[in-house]
């Protein structure tokens, strides 16, 4: 078995983010002090004249003194007789009793080291703070990313700031957010429906043991309801996993006609579809077998705890369109009205032989998310409830 190669020593990433920008500014100072040298060694442009007693011009010069270490600036005249005369200017001495200079560390080639020493620890002193805070957040970071990676599905990352990390940080959370969502769905529509499958799958077996030689009309009736029963939530089940899947095809994207779509549905049902002031089809772009599915479990739903006619309406709303059914049952207690769409819940007090196995109403409600609309459940004068699908057109 090979041994594991050795990990190279690195440096965190404040400290090389550090020590980069320190080098850096080291850099430019080294050539703003060289530069700087030269040119004050140099000297500035400067005209010389040479003049005897009576103010004829002798020799005449324009250029940069040369400094002598030691014996200060000379310039070098050119004279109209041919020859060259070096004018010096020496130093200044001090007078008696005078000091050395104040600040004889910047003058020289010693100042010149001093000075890129003073410039390399500002700049060290003033940008650690600033990395280390960049840094530190790309650490937040990182640590919630292992710690989600490690199953923590609830891990969230501060979101402080407004640059690129803060947006990294918020993508981060929201796609936390959405893998957490879609996993407890998952377990809580596996775990529901282990319980679901179950009831009838007992029903059946208590009557295989209960009957004795030819089975009556109705207990044929009750199986025949059971298996029934376990094939629609098999279904449901399989189209809700199907939607929650982002990536899943659901069926082609076409224009479909709302009206003519609910007219159909109602006249299966046995519903009153109420026409509308508007003579014109409500045409919505979307999969014409989802749109079916999603009105006609809102219409099984009403008419399974209506105790009259079901209504439903089909009409244009703004840049929506909107799909009211209606029913005159027991109605929706307000503090109910969002739970009723999540998967297998049930009303207190409803009986599972009532029908249905609780995933219709959050069918329709994913399948009008996968639309880009939603359903809501309102109460209505005189009793009852009055269930909402509104779509993009």
């Amino acid at each position: 078995m090979n041994a594991p190669p050795l990990r190279r020593f690195q440096l965190p990433l404040y400290l090389r983010i550090w020590l980069a920008v320190v080098l850096a500014v080291v850099v430019l100072t080294v050539a703003f002090g060289w530069l700087w040298r030269v040119n004050s060694e140099q000297g500035p442009m400067r005209e010389l004249l040479v003049r005897n007693e009576a103010g004829d011009i002798l020799g005449q010069t324009r250029g940069r003194p040369v400094r002598v270490p030691g014996q200060g600036v000379e310039f070098e005249v050119p004279m109209k007789d041919g020859s060259t005369l070096i004018v010096q200017l020496p130093p200044r001495q001090r007078a008696p009793g005078e000091g050395p200079p104040s600040r004889p560390w910047l003058r020289g080639t010693s100042g010149f080291f001093w000075m890129l020493g003073i410039v390399a620890l500002a700049v060290a002193v003033g940008t650690y703070p600033i990395v280390r805070r960049l840094t530190l957040r790309l650490e937040d970071l990182r640590r919630g990313v292992e710690r989600w990676g490690e199953g923590e599905l609830g891990t969230r990352v501060p979101e402080s700031g407004s640059d690129e990390v803060a947006f990294l940080a918020r993508r981060f959370n929201h796609a936390a957010e959405r893998i957490e969502t879609l996993v407890k769905s998952h377990k809580s529509l596996l775990a529901n429906a282990s319980h679901e499958l179950r009831s009838p799958l007992t029903r059946i077996r208590m009557g295989l043991e209960l009957m004795e030689g030819q089975p009556s009309a109705t207990f044929k009736q009750e199986i025949t309801r059971n298996i029934a029963e376990l094939d629609q939530l098999i279904d449901e089940i399989l189209l809700a996993s199907r939607l929650d899947a982002r990536e899943a095809d659901m069926g082609t994207v076409e224009t479909v006609d709302l009206t003519g779509l609910a007219a159909e549905e109602c006249a299966r049902a046995g519903a009153e579809l109420v026409e509308s002031s508007h003579d014109q089809a409500v045409l919505v772009q979307g999969v014409a077998k989802l749109l079916r599915r999603a009105i006609r479990n809102l219409l099984e739903n009403a008419r399974r705890y209506s105790d009259g006619t079901v209504t439903m309406e089909v009409r244009q709303e703004g840049a929506q369109a909107v799909v009211r059914v209606r029913d005159r049952g027991p109605g929706v207690p307000p503090a109910q009205r969002e739970r009723i769409f999540e998967p297998f819940y049930r009303l207190p007090g409803a009986s599972e032989r009532a029908g249905g196995v609780g995933l219709g109403l959050a069918l329709v409600k994913s399948i009008a998310q996968r639309h880009g609309g939603s359903v809501r459940c309102e109460g209505q004068e005189g009793g009852g409830a009055c269930f909402v699908l509104g779509m993009p057109l």
